[in-house]
């Protein structure tokens, strides 16, 4: 796992917001795209079933011509990629959309966080818009690139039956999703927060039990279903 600095979302409950500056990760240690593969490769003896490497953040994609540099070497050299985003960069301007074309062109798989399908509660959530979030889900469907789709619980903010099923809906419009994924929320980043200064508003919230998670994943599993039935009967 390579992280990278800096994020332009301030979710509620992100558990790194020591990641949120820029100033850090392979810019600050001047790393090249090929000292960073160099130290990753190190690591290799310990990949199974085909694993490789995986650029997390922050948000990988503030830094996508190093990302995409990075990961053209590790398609010479053989090994497997996966971007983890938020989607949060992705645009149709130039020249972002030209980079971006390229970087999915060395790509093996992108882990998208959808944090909230409706749009006003995303910016509750995280301080900006999922619009463009959505159209990178559109876009990757479109282009035939591999996705997972991450979804975070958080009780009473994520959680309600008509966002899930909505959210259900919208994948089952993609092509090339070859996973979903309910992730529980937790509070392990109420440390950083702390000492970083940073009021965390989420305290008082528990994290889901194993049945919440389940009936999320049922309730997002018929909507994906219902939504294929609507589209090819």
């Amino acid at each position: 796992m390579l992280f990278m600095q800096g994020c332009n979302m301030r979710c509620r409950y992100c558990h790194n917001p020591e990641t949120w500056d820029k100033q850090g990760g392979c810019d600050a240690m001047h790393l090249t795209p090929q000292q960073a593969f160099d130290m990753a490769v190190r690591y290799k003896p310990y990949w199974k079933g085909g694993g490789g490497v995986t650029v997390s953040g922050g948000e990988a994609m503030l830094q996508t011509g190093f990302v995409t540099e990075f990961f053209k070497i590790c398609r010479r050299e053989g090994v497997n990629t996966a971007l983890d985003t938020s989607g949060s960069p992705f645009t149709y301007d130039e020249p972002f959309c030209s980079m971006f074309r390229e970087l999915c062109g060395v790509c093996d798989l992108f882990i998208l966080d959808i944090k909230h399908i409706d749009d006003d509660a995303h910016k509750a959530l995280t301080g900006r818009s999922n619009r463009n979030i959505l159209d990178m889900a559109r876009y990757l469907s479109d282009n035939g690139a591999r996705m997972w789709i991450r979804h975070v619980l958080v009780p009473g903010l994520t959680d309600d039956e008509e966002s899930l099923t909505k959210l259900g809906v919208f994948i089952s419009s993609l092509k090339g999703v070859d996973r979903v994924e309910i992730l529980p929320y937790h509070s392990l980043g109420i440390a950083k927060w702390d000492k970083l200064g940073l009021e965390y508003t989420l305290r008082d919230v528990k994290s889901p039990s194993a049945e919440e998670v389940r009936r999320a994943e049922e309730l997002i599993g018929a909507a994906r279903y219902k939504g294929y039935l609507e589209e090819n009967l």
